[in-house]
């Protein structure tokens, strides 16, 4: 495949190619006649093989804001680094965003993964969406709710929504701006404090760079598994089993579990298949120890993982990276079969 010439940008670090790479900038029509994959920044990509088509990212990064009655309206291209995005808004003095601070990837690719951290998803935030379906060019605007925004999930992740490409996305943020504060490490770190957006940034920050260790200096593509929900009966039962059990009660009655705690309770930090392991300071982290992890290493640990936790809290984990074959994005289960046989 000798003609794949060009490199899959991933800040895990797997050695993958594709065909070409296109930037674009306006409504157009691809992947009719070959497979294309849209990308941000990569950061939430686990390519597995060479990619057989085009690699696409937007090249929109303009950014403006206004005051519309009791709210900011944010327009943002899909090309913008989502990160200072946040940055830029709240130090304009507009709060709204940052519990999302120091997330990486771009604009376009926030609301197709609902990004989510510290108590906020940012489905919460979007006033609408626009783009176009990559198969006729046609353009679409969709509000917050036509998106289907569930956790870690939205339209574009499923059959009928993953042709629609986000070129630009419109956040509405409160001017009567209220902080939230709740989740545990953030609560400690500004210790009950009259709070303003810029120290809810530079905190959420301090935790990120604490837990997550960077990629540039130790490949990985952030938190690997989704936490898991169950039942109020279940979260009891192991509540009752598992002293410390980190939990969080949810508004339809579920409870969500801390993926990273069930993973640590298994004693699994640090355990390593070939060049990939569970980093030894965040369990729900697996990076590419030594530079030189395969897509065939990290699917063994993901299993491994998946297995002892399955094992011992009756849980199954299940992936929040995205994981690509030679045709375009395909399921962990799938992956599995793939390619370890």
């Amino acid at each position: 495949m000798s003609q794949l010439a060009f490199p899959i940008a991933n800040t895990f670090g797997l050695a993958a190619r594709c065909r070409q790479h296109l930037r674009v900038a306006a409504p157009c029509r691809f992947g009719v006649d070959e497979p294309a994959l849209v990308v941000g920044e990569g950061s939430n990509l686990i390519p597995l093989c060479d990619f057989a088509g085009s690699v696409v990212q937007l090249a929109d990064q303009q950014l403006s804001w206004q005051p519309q009655g009791d709210d900011w309206l944010v327009t943002a291209g899909g090309g913008c680094n989502w990160h200072q995005l946040v940055s830029e808004l709240v130090t304009a003095g507009i709060g709204g965003l940052e519990n999302l601070a120091l997330i990486p990837g771009s604009v376009g690719a926030a609301p197709v993964q609902n990004i989510g951290a510290y108590g906020l998803e940012v489905g919460e935030r979007i006033d609408w969406v626009e783009g176009f379906d990559r198969r006729d060019g046609q353009p679409f605007r969709l509000s917050a709710s036509d998106c289907r925004f569930g956790y870690r999930d939205s339209l574009f992740k499923q059959a009928d929504g993953q042709a629609l490409v986000i070129s630009r996305v419109q956040l509405r943020l409160p001017q009567a701006w209220q902080g939230r504060t709740s989740y545990a490490p953030l609560a400690r770190l500004l210790d009950g404090k009259a709070v303003t957006p810029q120290q809810i940034f530079d905190a959420v920050c301090v935790i990120r760079r604490q837990k997550l260790p960077d990629w540039q200096q130790l490949g990985n593509a952030g938190s690997f598994f989704k936490n898991p929900l169950v039942s109020a009966e279940q979260a009891a039962q192991l509540a009752a089993a598992e002293p410390g059990l980190v939990s969080f009660a949810q508004g339809d009655g579920s409870v969500k579990l801390a993926a990273g705690w069930l993973i640590d309770r298994c004693g699994l930090k640090g355990l390593a298949v070939g060049g990939a392991a569970v980093h030894s300071e965040q369990a729900l982290v697996l990076v590419n120890r030594s530079g030189t992890a395969t897509a065939r290493d990290l699917l063994q640990l993901a299993l491994t993982v998946r297995e002892r936790v399955q094992a011992r809290f009756g849980v199954t984990l299940e992936p929040e990276v995205r994981f690509i074959a030679e045709q375009g994005e395909i399921g962990f289960d799938q992956a599995l079969v793939r390619f370890l046989g």
